[in-house]
């Protein structure tokens, strides 16, 4: 009979505080992704590339986490599980019980560093660039919470590295969230970087990050089990593969803007403080 790996026995609570709160392990990768992100956005503030300074980072930080989790979390909301939310409008806010999309989040941090980038004069795209840079780490921390947590699991096989997890019954499952954490993180963030040689105009390496991570997506997607209240949808293909088109042909009107349009103006040198 052949075994498969069973998920390791750790608690995804860290630590209990009171009632529904808790420190939770997805939680601290969560935030670990961000400091981590804010590390690699400290080294490219050194680069002539980039328009933006180690002072603009701060603040940067602290509008991405805000607009991420907000648009994680309402995105979720209103297209993941609507009917949950309609009955019961504080289901927004109970985080803790899960319940984030990263399409959400990432649709939140862009209208984020939108606001940031014409507050600061910085060039969206030359920004954005950055983001996408330092994003893939951020992505793969946060799988490693999603396995911990034993959620988002994959699909029933056979495969000899498969894994039982203590909430997906006693079947053995692909640990699709491995898979995203190899592809939508380490993969495409050796690409993201080898390609900065080659990719000098503003917004190509953030095309080039949509891209990638869609194209990472759609495929893991044939492996994850789909929302149980949602299944498959239309052709068979799940919400993740739905959004992850709709992203995949946004990210192809954004390549045809930015090759159409002339470069935004580049400032002579960098605000040495924030304005």
């Amino acid at each position: 009979m052949q075994s498969y790996f069973h998920q390791p026995n750790i608690d995804p609570v860290l630590l209990h505080l009171w009632g529904p709160f808790q420190i939770r392990w997805y939680s601290i990768l969560f935030i670990g992704g961000f400091l981590v992100g804010r590390a690699i956005l400290l080294q490219l503030a050194k680069k002539k590339r980039f328009h933006f300074t180690a002072n603009h980072i701060e603040q940067l930080i602290v509008w991405l986490l805000v607009g991420c989790v907000v648009g994680a979390r309402v995105f979720y909301c209103f297209v993941y599980d609507p009917k949950q939310f309609l009955q019961n409008p504080f289901f927004l806010f109970e985080i803790y019980n899960g319940g984030l999309s990263f399409h959400g989040g990432l649709v939140g941090a862009g209208i984020a560093a939108y606001f940031f980038a014409r507050k600061h004069k910085i060039p969206f795209w030359n920004l954005t660039d950055a983001m996408a840079l330092s994003t893939p780490i951020g992505l793969a921390m946060g799988r490693l919470g999603n396995f911990i947590n034993g959620e988002l699991w994959g699909r029933v096989t056979d495969v000899p590295w498969a894994v039982v997890f203590r909430s997906g019954g006693p079947e053995p499952r692909h640990p699709s969230q491995l898979y995203e954490f190899g592809l939508e993180g380490v993969v495409l963030f050796s690409v993201l970087w080898w390609s900065q040689r080659y990719l000098k105009r503003d917004g190509l390496i953030t095309i080039l990050f949509l891209f990638g991570y869609t194209t990472a997506r759609f495929i893991v997607e044939f492996f994850r089990q789909p929302d149980a209240h949602l299944g498959f949808l239309f052709l068979g293909l799940s919400m993740g593969q739905w959004l992850s088109v709709v992203m995949f042909a946004a990210s192809i009107g954004f390549g045809i803007v930015t090759l159409r349009n002339p470069s935004e103006a580049k400032p002579k040198k960098k605000n040495k403080k924030l304005k």
